[in-house]
C-alpha cells in the first residue's frame, strides 16, 4: 500500500478529509459561568454545541476536570461564541487558556425542538501535478566510435559504444528524479515565471506538495530524536501516544536513516538483553541463536506493528544525506477513504500515492522519444540523436495526521 501509483485525467487532484466525530475546542478561555471559544478555536469554522449539551473543562495541563451544563449560547460576535454554563460541582474555575469537549447532553421532561444539528465537517485538499523533463544528447560522429571496454548497462544492454552508457545513466538519473521530486516539491508562495523553453507569454509554475512540506504543514512531527538513548523506549511510547490521539492504524512503516535506524536498534536490543534467552519483542519470534543479530526489522509496541527499513535517500551523500535534517518517516501502510471531488464518490486509496497524468490520447506516467537523424530515427536533419524523458504527476499524502517525520533541528 506504500508507493502506490494511479492516472488521473485533471490538471489538479482534489479531495476532501472527514473531519473529527465528537465536538472539541483547544484553546478556550472560562470564568465562572461562561466559557468564550475563540474564533476558529483548534481550526474549527462554527461553534457545534448548543443550549443542553454537558461538556467536559480541564486546564490546559489536564490536571483540573470540570463538568458543566451549557444553559445558553451566545451568537458569534466577529466569531467569538461565549457560552453560559453551570458546572455542576459550582462556580467552574478560571483559565485564561482550557480545553472542552461534548460528552452529551441533559434535558427536561417534556421537552421539544431539543438538541443541535451538526452537519458532517470535512476539509478539502489539492495538489497539482508538476512536468520534469530531461534528455540525453549525442552527436552522430561519437555513436560511431567504438570502444576497446564493453559497456554494459542495467537493463542488460551491452556494446562497444560508450554512449549507450550515458544514455541509461540518464534514464536512470531521471527516473530517481521523479521520485525525489515527488518528496521535494513545494509549492510556491508566489507564482514564479519558468525560464524560456518556447512556453507561452504569461505561463507561471506554482509547485506541488511533495511529501516532506505535506507532513511540516499537516503531519505530526518529531524534533532530534534520540531512540538510543537512556529514555528512547520513553520517547517512543510519546510517538504512540500520538498515533492513539490521531486514530492511526495499527501496521506502519518506517523509513530512517543509518543513524535513527541504528538507535532503534539499540533500543530494541537494550530491552530484549533483559531476558537470558531473549524475548519476542516485534511481529518476529528471537531465539537464542539469534543473540547476535543486533539488527531488527520489524516490532511491535503496544497495539501498533512498526516494519523498519533503512532509507538509502536518506544516507547518500548526493540526496539528503548531504544535509542530514531528515531523519526518517513514519507512514501508514493502509488505505483511506476520502471523498474524490472529480468523481463525486467516497473511494478508498492508500495514504500514500502517486497520481500521474494519463488519458486515451496520451500516457503520460513516463514518456521517452528519439529525435534527430541518428539511430535510424529520422525526424530532423540535426546530425544528433536526442532522447527525451518527460513525466507529468504529484503526491497525495492522505491523511497526513497520521504520519511522523522525524526531524533534526538541534545542531
Amino acid at each position: 500500500m506504500v508507493g502506490a501509483e494511479m492516472p488521473m485525467a485533471s490538471d489538479q487532484v482534489v479531495w476532501s478529509e472527514q473531519g473529527r466525530l465528537h465536538a472539541a475546542y483547544d484553546p478556550v478561555e472560562t470564568t465562572a459561568t461562561t466559557v468564550i471559544i475563540p474564533a476558529n478555536a483548534a481550526g474549527a469554522s462554527q461553534n457545534v454545541i448548543g443550549p443542553g449539551a454537558t461538556i467536559v473543562i480541564a486546564s490546559a495541563n489536564g490536571l483540573v476536570v470540570e463538568k458543566a451544563y451549557v444553559s445558553a449560547v451566545s451568537a458569534p460576535v466577529a466569531g467569538v461564541v461565549t457560552l453560559t454554563v453551570a458546572g455542576y460541582q459550582g462556580a467552574i474555575t478560571v483559565h485564561a487558556a482550557a480545553k472542552i469537549f461534548v460528552y452529551g447532553s441533559e434535558y427536561a421532561k417534556g421537552t421539544s425542538n431539543a438538541g443541535t444539528s451538526v452537519d458532517a465537517s470535512f476539509e478539502q485538499f489539492s495538489n497539482k501535478p508538476i512536468i520534469l523533463r530531461d534528455k540525453y544528447n549525442v552527436n552522430g560522429s561519437d555513436t560511431a566510435q567504438i570502444g576497446w571496454v564493453e559497456v554494459t548497462t542495467e537493463a542488460g544492454t551491452s556494446g562497444y559504444l560508450w554512449y549507450l552508457k550515458s544514455e541509461h545513466e540518464a534514464r536512470i538519473r531521471f527516473e530517481d528524479q521523479l521520485e525525489m521530486s515527488m518528496l521535494e516539491a513545494e509549492k510556491a508562495a508566489a507564482p514564479i515565471t519558468p525560464a524560456d523553453f518556447g512556453t507561452a507569454a504569461g505561463t507561471q509554475l506554482t509547485g506541488s506538495d511533495g511529501l516532506f512540506s505535506a507532513l511540516e504543514d499537516r503531519g505530526l512531527v518529531y524534533s532530534d530524536q534520540d531512540f538510543g538513548g537512556a529514555d528512547g523506549l520513553a520517547d517512543f511510547d510519546v510517538i504512540l501516544q500520538e498515533l492513539d490521539k490521531q486514530g492511526s492504524i495499527e501496521e506502519n512503516m518506517m523509513f530512517l536513516n543509518r543513524s535513527a535506524s541504528l538507535g532503534l536498534d539499540n533500543m530494541l536490543a537494550s530491552v530484549n538483553s533483559a531476558y537470558a534467552t531473549g524475548s519476542s519483542y516485534g511481529v518476529f519470534n528471537n531465539s537464542s541463536e539469534m543473540a547476535l543479530n543486533l539488527g531488527f526489522s520489524g516490532f511491535r509496541r503496544g497495539s501498533y506493528d512498526f516494519y523498519k527499513t533503512d532509507w538509502k535517500y536518506l544516507n547518500d551523500a548526493t540526496t539528503r544525506g548531504l544535509v542530514g535534517d531528515i531523519e526518517g518517516v513514519l507512514v501508514p501502510a493502509g488505505t483511506s477513504t476520502v471523498y474524490d471531488q472529480q468523481l463525486g464518490q467516497n473511494i478508498s486509496r492508500p495514504f500514500l500515492h502517486v497520481r500521474y497524468r494519463a488519458s486515451e490520447a496520451d500516457d503520460r506516467k513516463m514518456k521517452s522519444w528519439i529525435t534527430g537523424s541518428v539511430g535510424g530515427n529520422f525526424t530532423s536533419d540535426e546530425d544528433a540523436m536526442n532522447v527525451h524523458f518527460l513525466s507529468e504527476r504529484c503526491l497525495c499524502v492522505q491523511a497526513a495526521n497520521n504520519f511522523v517525520l522525524f526531524k533534526k533541528i538541534a545542531s
